[in-house]
């Protein structure tokens, strides 16, 4: 044959489209063009096909070739064609041969990517949980999937898909050809066996209720912003939160390690859930994602963990207001001229602060010395539809006492398993998190009495509160009837969950 026909794909954020390979052969003089809107390292391939071909053993064939990657609109990026350009080549110039029913059988079932070097090894690529991920999801009948050897062992977590890892040109050639057996990767379960540590919680003291807070924001999954001077404990606090939450699930841990491979090659699961704190420095595009090839953000890379930001007044305006909609939405949409690309962004954002420029406004023993012209413009740069955003926002007080005979807060692995019966309690109940909870489900899940709910109106009259403000209050309370296993949320539960907005408020 003088065209063959194989599938690859590209990458589109947290998707894998498909894209055909097909390679003409046809006499005249010699030339190798690559079309389809093939990026700067797709262009580069025909070099290092060139060379791999001839260090396998294979002939270059002297013509003019053609690899075109259909779509033609999708840009494709990467070294992920040269495997599927390389076979294409030995199909159409006849280096191997099969039936044209065996091979069209065969191709239409079967996914190729993989990077060549010049010797003819294949290089792990990137995101091959998102590839294996989106050829599981098209449910094609025996699908296969060809990868380097290193991602094979990765993508063979996706149970129900067919892996099959090689090292060389040379292995995939022979597998095609039908002279060697393949060998597929075996299935790989997803355990919890790995020992994750986590700060302990009892390394607090002194602080009763900002733990009380920190573990009904782990049963809800709610976000919390702490106000307090220096050195009260507010990131020891954030540091603890991850030892408090239930193990990543399966679905999980692919989703988690599938956002992470986009930005690293080698990537090795891992249960322990994401915890990113980037310093205030950090740029708009750096939290949210994007850039000139749409990478995913700070809050992309911290899904299904915590986001922390420490000194919030201090992070860019701009780069605080674009996290508004992804605290709504549980996701990111980038768009760029030339693509639109969605992340995963379902993070717990944890935020701290000191209450005034110097820290020491409202401190028992230290005098503030900021005007209130700076307290208000320090305070101001967190704008109310923000604020809005965050469920519990609470002031942590500094210690007084006996530092050495201070009560310890209670160890993590108690704390734990009181969090994880929450969350499944949430989980059976309503199939989400408190904290996910929408408008349309607060009638069915937040419903109130009528002491209670006179009790709401009167705060939402006294601090100026919004409607969305009041839902974040009512979520909050039915994590706390959560917590004792009420079915209604009660007066002392929405009291306990007024308190933790009022003191910001």
């Amino acid at each position: 044959m003088t065209l063959a026909v194989l599938k690859s794909c590209a990458i589109a954020g947290m998707h894998a489209p498909e894209v055909r390979v097909e390679v003409h052969v046809a006499p005249g003089l010699p030339a190798f063009n690559i079309v389809g809107l093939p990026g700067t390292g797709v262009k580069e391939s025909r070099e290092r096909v060139r060379s791999a071909l001839l260090s396998s053993g294979y002939q270059f064939p002297a013509g003019r070739l053609t690899a075109n990657l259909s779509p033609a609109d999708l840009p494709k990026d990467s070294g992920r064609f040269d495997l599927p350009i390389a076979l294409g080549v030995l199909l159409a110039s006849g280096q191997i041969t099969m039936p044209v029913e065996q091979a069209v059988a065969m191709l239409s079932k079967t996914v190729f990517a993989g990077e060549l070097s010049l010797t003819g090894t294949l290089i792990p690529v990137a995101a091959p949980l998102v590839i294996g991920l989106s050829v599981y999801r098209q449910k094609i009948k025996n699908a296969v999937l060809v990868l380097p050897k290193e991602n094979a062992a990765v993508a063979a977590h996706i149970q129900g898909l067919n892996v099959l890892g090689a090292s060389t040109l040379k292995e995939v050639a022979d597998f095609l050809a039908g002279t060697a057996n393949p060998k597929y990767e075996a299935a790989r379960a997803i355990t919890s066996k790995e020992k994750v540590d986590y700060p302990c919680l009892s390394d607090i003291k002194g602080q009763p209720l900002a733990c009380r807070a920190l573990e009904i924001a782990a049963s809800g999954g709610h976000g919390l912003l702490m106000s307090g001077s220096p050195g009260v404990g507010k990131s020891m606090l954030a540091q603890r939160l991850p030892g408090l939450l239930p193990a990543l699930s399966s679905q999980q841990l692919l989703e988690v390690t599938a956002v992470q491979s986009l930005s690293q090659r080698e990537m090795r699961m891992s249960m322990q859930r994401p915890f990113r704190s980037p310093h205030h420095s950090a740029s708009m595009v750096s939290l949210i994602g994007g850039g000139a090839q749409a990478k995913p953000g700070e809050i992309s890379m911290a899904h299904h963990g915590v986001l922390f930001l420490d000194e919030l007044p201090e992070f860019d305006r701009k780069a605080l207001e674009s996290l508004r909609e992804p605290m709504e939405r549980g996701e990111i949409c980038i768009t760029r001229s030339s693509r639109s690309v969605v992340y995963p962004a379902q993070f717990q954002l944890i935020s701290a602060m000191n209450p005034c420029p110097c820290g020491y406004l409202g401190h028992a023993s230290k005098a503030c010395i900021c005007t209130p012209e700076k307290i208000n413009r320090y305070q101001g740069k967190l704008s109310g539809p923000l604020l809005d955003r965050i469920d519990m926002q609470i002031t942590v007080h500094p210690f007084r006492g006996d530092w050495e005979t201070a009560q310890a807060a209670e160890p993590s692995v108690l704390v734990k398993e009181r969090v994880a019966r929450c969350q499944a309690l949430q989980q059976a109940r309503q199939g989400k998190l408190n904290a996910h909870l929408d408008a349309g489900d607060m009638g069915q899940y937040c419903q109130l009495d009528s002491a209670s709910n006179k009790l709401i109106q009167q705060a939402c009259n006294r601090f100026s509160w919004s409607v969305r403000v009041m839902h974040r209050v009512l979520r909050v309370a039915r994590t706390i009837a959560d917590m004792t296993g009420k079915e209604a949320i009660d007066s002392a539960a929405l009291s306990e969950a007024i308190s933790y907005r009022q003191q910001m408020d």
